[in-house]
């Protein structure tokens, strides 16, 4: 017969993490998808040569591990410019600049998938340069962003799982204090397992929902 010493308290206790994970991935991927959006448009319309600091910018962070990048975060905050700030909002920054770095190539990308010929014409029409993207460029990049940008909350929200270095009890986090407590790795990993999908899930669903619908328009 299956025993097991999880008990209600436990599940609660994954809930919790399971939460924190929800939030931290929440906040990073729609503050990391704002300045994406910022960053690429700004790159795409100024060219390479003048965006050559920023694109340094986001390389450092698209390079360096997440993991380091949160050490150094932590120490850099915390110990050069002594900012009393949270273990939360310390993880809530650096994966925002995270998601922001990779974000920004999904825009520039998007809008150069715009037909050149396409945006000549809104020009043509009267146009301004904010409704030319506001009512042209923006929605059809989105179309061409939106599986990119999909796998890249995906992967914000798996990411997430490194955030226990500054201190933030997240889903993975709290199953390994219930395995060290509990002593069964292979349950506990299975219930996380199972979070983990519950999250991500409707994320991939509604994407390949939202695919579908618009290639058909």
């Amino acid at each position: 017969m299956f025993d097991t010493a999880l008990t209600a308290n436990d599940f609660i206790f994954l809930a919790k993490g399971a939460w924190m994970t929800i939030l931290v991935t929440i906040v990073s991927v729609i503050a990391g998808t704002v300045l994406g959006i910022v960053f690429g448009t700004f790159r795409y319309q100024v060219g390479p040569i003048w965006a050559a600091p920023l694109t340094f910018v986001l390389d450092i962070f698209r390079s360096i591990p997440l993991l380091i990048q949160l050490v150094l975060a932590n120490a850099f905050l915390g110990t050069v410019l002594r900012l009393n700030l949270s273990g939360l909002t310390i993880a809530c920054i650096v994966l925002s600049m995270y998601c922001a770095a990779y974000c920004a190539e999904i825009v520039r990308g998007g809008i150069e998938a715009v037909p050149t010929t396409t945006r000549r014409a809104a020009r043509s029409l009267g146009l301004t340069w904010w409704q030319d993207m506001r009512e042209i460029v923006l929605p059809l990049a989105t179309r061409v962003a939106l599986p990119s940008w999909i796998g890249l909350a995906l992967g914000v929200m798996k990411d997430s799982a490194l955030v226990y270095v500054v201190q933030v009890t997240e889903l993975l986090r709290s199953t390994q204090i219930l395995i060290t407590r509990l002593q069964e790795p292979l349950l506990l990993l299975m219930i996380c397992g199972a979070f983990y999908f519950v999250i991500s899930f409707p994320l991939a669903r509604f994407g390949g929902y939202l695919e579908k619908r618009w290639s058909h328009d």
